[in-house]
C-alpha cells in the first residue's frame, strides 16, 4: 500500500476494562505496519484515554477507530453508547494529582484537534469522540 494511500480500521469492544488493552495493543500493530510507529506512543496514549472513557462511563459496546485520510492525517476515535456530549477538558495543570479528569485534557494537550459528534451503531444511539494526529515522514507533527 502507498504511503499517503488512505485506510480505516475499526474494532468493536464489549463493555469490558480488559478490552483498552486489546485497542492500545491492536493499534500499535495498525500504526506498525503502515511504518507509523513513531506515533504509536502518542495514538496510545490518545486512544486509551477515549476508550476508557467509553467503557467506564457506558453501559453498552463500544468501537476504536483509527483511520488515516489521504492529506496523511490519522484520525483516532472512540464510539459509545452515551449520546450525551463529553465533559468540557479540564486544563493538565487543575488535574495533575488527580485520578480522574485528565482524559480530554491529555487529548487536547496532545492532538492537532478533536472534537465529539452523534452517532449510531448496532442500532444504539451514542456518541463519537476523535481526535486528529499530523503526520510527516512516519512521526507525529506538532
Amino acid at each position: 500500500m502507498p504511503e499517503n494511500e488512505p485506510w480505516d480500521y475499526t474494532l468493536y469492544i464489549p463493555n469490558d476494562p480488559r478490552a483498552v488493552t486489546v485497542c492500545r495493543r491492536t493499534l500499535r500493530a495498525i500504526l506498525t505496519m503502515h511504518d507509523l510507529a513513531g506515533l504509536a506512543e502518542t495514538a496510545e496514549l490518545l486512544a486509551t484515554e477515549l476508550v476508557s472513557n467509553a467503557v467506564r462511563h457506558t453501559k453498552g459496546p463500544a468501537a476504536l477507530r483509527v483511520r488515516r485520510s489521504p492529506q496523511g492525517l490519522v484520525w483516532i476515535g472512540a464510539w459509545d453508547t452515551d449520546p450525551a456530549p463529553p465533559e468540557p477538558p479540564v486544563p493538565l495543570g487543575q488535574v495533575l494529582e488527580s485520578e480522574e479528569g485528565r482524559g480530554l485534557g491529555l487529548v487536547t494537550a496532545c492532538a492537532q484537534h478533536w472534537g465529539w459528534q452523534p452517532s449510531a451503531r448496532f442500532g444504539d444511539r451514542g456518541k463519537y469522540v476523535w481526535c486528529e494526529l499530523g503526520v510527516a515522514d512516519g512521526r507525529l507533527v506538532a
